[in-house]
């Protein structure tokens, strides 16, 4: 016989359960503003789901993306993220500084988490990187920062270094601090610098005609406009036969010479937890703006072949990684 005890516990029990799997689970939706191709984003994607795996969201159980990409159409952005804010998403990743830019422009009350920023502060986007303010925070990628590190791995791979190109975009706020900083590192290593400057991709060819004959490197300045049109840069670089350095490890993928700066997959993942912070209930004015915790220093071995580059062993031992 079943006690009356026990009976009444089963039946609790059944009705428990019940309630708990008739309860709805809280689908959180994220925009994500992409400035490049839809395949560019791919490995970043991945380190931002894994990071977001971690903390228990899985998309299409608990979480959804609205994806939007430019296509390397940077104009087309803020069209793009008023898209988003039209969708009132719970939050919105940013993942450059043009973008964090649109989405900042589109909306003041949803929360937009960037990454890969250079300059949050000279930007606008926040108004201290302890304290942002307002609706935007996330992570840098302190590119500015690290202006001088880049120029000094570049004399060491090329040791007679005496004239270098620099290669900016006017058009994107980035280019006053990065030229101010470029300049701080050159009196320093003796290199006299050749600023060589653009606003739209479409002048590309022209900036780099005849160049060879001016310097004997080039630095490019870590701008959007140039990460989107990498695959044209390292083409331009090649055929003027000219060492350059970038910032993200993608350049040496698709053929550039070396690249040093902060893991883009690594801040994308590191993003899943800011994220995580904002639906649980913080504000971005009071979440401080993240810092890299990963660097990496790349360089493409058959790129240096081709240039007739011989790079010195202790050069070789600092790189994270050696693409042959």
């Amino acid at each position: 016989m079943i006690s009356r005890r026990f009976f009444l516990a089963g039946v609790g029990s059944f009705f428990f359960s019940c309630y708990a799997v008739a309860q709805p689970t809280t689908v959180w939706r994220i925009g994500h503003l992409w400035p490049s191709t839809s395949q560019d984003r791919v490995p970043y994607l991945q380190g931002f789901r894994e990071g977001l795996r971690t903390l228990g969201y899985i998309e299409g159980r608990n979480i959804s993306i609205e994806y939007r990409s430019a296509e390397g159409h940077l104009g087309d952005l803020p069209a793009l993220a008023r898209e988003l804010a039209a969708l009132k998403v719970d939050v919105i990743l940013a993942p450059s500084t043009s973008a964090a830019l649109a989405a900042k422009e589109a909306t003041t009350s949803i929360p937009i988490i960037f990454v890969g920023v250079s300059d949050p502060i000279g930007s606008g986007l926040v108004k201290s990187l302890s304290r942002p303010g307002g609706n935007v925070t996330g992570l840098t990628d302190v590119g500015v920062d690290l202006t001088g590190k880049r120029l000094d791995l570049l004399k060491q791979v090329v040791p007679h270094l005496k004239r270098v190109a620099v290669l900016g975009d006017t058009a994107s706020t980035l280019w006053e601090p990065i030229w101010s900083e470029v300049q701080v590192a050159a009196r320093q290593l003796q290199i006299e610098l050749v600023p060589v400057l653009i606003t739209t991709p479409t002048q590309l060819d022209s900036a780099f005609d005849k160049l060879n004959r001016r310097v004997e490197a080039v630095y490019v300045a870590p701008q959007p406009l140039f990460w989107v049109h990498r695959h044209k840069v390292i083409e331009l670089a090649s055929k003027a036969r000219l060492p350059a350095i970038y910032e993200w490890r993608t350049f040496a993928e698709a053929g550039g010479l070396m690249s040093y700066g902060p893991s883009f997959v690594a801040l994308n993942r590191n993003a899943a937890y800011q994220i995580d912070k904002i639906l649980r209930g913080a504000r971005p004015a009071d979440l401080p703006v993240e810092q890299p915790t990963v660097y990496e220093f790349v360089i493409n071995f058959k790129a240096a072949k081709v240039l007739g580059l011989t790079i010195s062993q202790s050069v070789l031992l600092s790189a994270d990684e050696i693409l042959r």
